[in-house]
């Protein structure tokens, strides 16, 4: 049997993703701890806020890539909240995506959330590892999951945000109240990594 090891389980949950940031946990600084006893493996980790209604399918992420490491057993996830995640718990790494993601790009003009039709720009690739990546037009890569892809997605140019909004609650099987801040926060992370434009006129869909 495979001796499992803190440091793969890190490695393998750095293609897990935060939600809202196209960064990963690790990088955000959202686990405190990864402990391994006899194969089984124990996540002590945080959310960037308690009122996240993506909890459930981020720990559903963390067990699912904790468990891709060869000869792990069991996956157990407690969620803390002390110390509470800060900007500063954000890594390296995850600090330069940052300020990649507010640089080299022209600013986007404020969003008018009542009529505006986001579209999606920048292309979809699927790495070697089975991890996504949505990649923009300076070729600036960023880490995502599915739910973020599928939003990405159903940004055609030709929904209003309440209709997004709506499309994200289905996909997540949360209440519309629920996503709707988060609906907001992906839009403007999105928008700031150029990803996402509000057109002026026709563009081809991105997919």
């Amino acid at each position: 049997m495979e001796t499992v090891t803190a440091e793969a389980v890190r490695e393998s949950l750095k293609q897990c993703m935060d939600p809202e940031v196209p960064i990963n946990i690790v990088d955000m600084g959202l686990i405190y701890g990864i402990d391994v006893d006899s194969n089984d493996v124990n996540i002590r980790m945080t959310m960037t806020t308690q009122s996240c209604p993506l909890h459930e399918t981020i720990v559903s992420d963390v067990r699912r890539y904790a468990r891709k490491v060869p000869g792990v057993n069991s996956v157990n996830v407690d969620i803390v909240w002390d110390p509470p995640w800060s900007m500063d718990k954000l890594s390296e790494d995850g600090k330069k995506i940052l300020k990649e993601m507010g640089s080299g790009m022209i600013t986007p003009a404020p969003v008018n959330y009542e009529t505006a039709m986001p579209q999606g720009v920048g292309k979809l690739v699927k790495q070697d590892d089975g991890s996504l990546v949505l990649a923009n037009e300076h070729e600036q890569g960023f880490m995502v999951n599915q739910a973020i892809v599928n939003f990405w997605k159903s940004c055609n140019g030709k929904r209003k945000v309440d209709e997004l909004v709506e499309i994200f609650a289905q996909d997540t099987g949360l209440q519309r109240h629920q996503v709707e801040k988060e609906v907001m926060q992906l839009i403007k992370q999105l928008t700031d990594g150029g990803l996402l434009t509000v057109p002026t006129k026709a563009q081809a869909p991105n997919f």
